[in-house]
């Protein structure tokens, strides 16, 4: 940790029970000169309690002397054992508040165009949590209806490095395990760049039109024989008039 603990309140301690600078104060604290010094005029920082740097182990009272003595002096946080590793701390990405709503929708289209993903890794893609991936999975999410799959590069809620990163090291896992990819995943795993150069996919046909002159079992392409229509007296064997016509002039 370079910064102390509740800063602003820290300073006010300094400002009230020290002779410091305002430029050492606000080294120390992470803040600006002009801010400390709005502090010592009781225009910053009105009502806060000030925070003992010495009590909660985070300077020396030699510390602050020798500060005292020397304006050029910067002074030095005390050193915490506990502290050791904190700023490494493993977990989700932090996600602002103004986009968390983004969230399902990202790992909808994380779920949807990148399928080799695990759980963790779109976790720390987007910062969420993994029932809320489960959840939008099974497709037993609240919202799920009104989620829209939106890129989680264009909401702004990781960096295209990370993705391909992330996408590059799943398939270096599911090439390990000998697990066979098919086109749709390989074209996944390329850039856009390189996805917009690659031949189209065969367009799958619409109908079985022209498959109907292919005759089974002979190889060879036949016409169809064409049916006459019928006319109407023959459908319905009507008798020729003209024969109607004969018979009476016989009688």
């Amino acid at each position: 940790m370079n910064k102390p603990i509740m800063a602003k309140a820290t300073a006010v301690w300094l400002v009230d029970n020290t002779t410091l600078s305002f430029k050492q104060i606000g080294d120390f604290c992470g803040l600006h000169e002009l801010e400390v010094q709005g502090i010592a005029d009781g225009d910053v920082a009105v009502g806060v309690k000030g925070f003992d740097p010495i009590v909660n182990n985070q300077l020396t009272q030699e510390e602050i002397d020798a500060a005292e003595k020397d304006a050029s002096h910067k002074l030095k946080l005390k050193f915490n054992a506990a502290a050791v590793g904190e700023e490494k701390r493993r977990g989700p990405r932090y996600t602002p508040l103004s986009k968390r709503q983004d969230r399902p929708a990202s790992i909808l289209w994380l779920v949807k165009f990148h399928p080799e993903l695990t759980d963790g890794q779109i976790s720390k893609l987007v910062g969420t949590t993994k029932p809320t991936i489960q959840a939008i999975r099974e497709r037993t999410h609240w919202n799920i209806n009104n989620i829209q799959p939106i890129d989680p590069v264009a909401l702004g809620l990781c960096k295209q490095s990370e993705l391909d990163a992330a996408v590059q090291k799943a398939n270096a896992k599911k090439a390990a395990e000998g697990t066979a990819m098919t086109d749709d995943e390989r074209r996944k795993l390329v850039s856009t760049e390189t996805s917009l150069l690659m031949d189209p996919e065969p367009a799958v046909p619409s109908s079985i039109a022209g498959l109907e002159t292919f005759t089974l079992g002979s190889g060879e392409d036949e016409k169809p024989e064409v049916e006459e229509t019928p006319d109407a007296d023959s459908f319905f064997n009507l008798p020729d008039s003209s024969d109607d016509d004969e018979d009476e002039d016989d009688k």
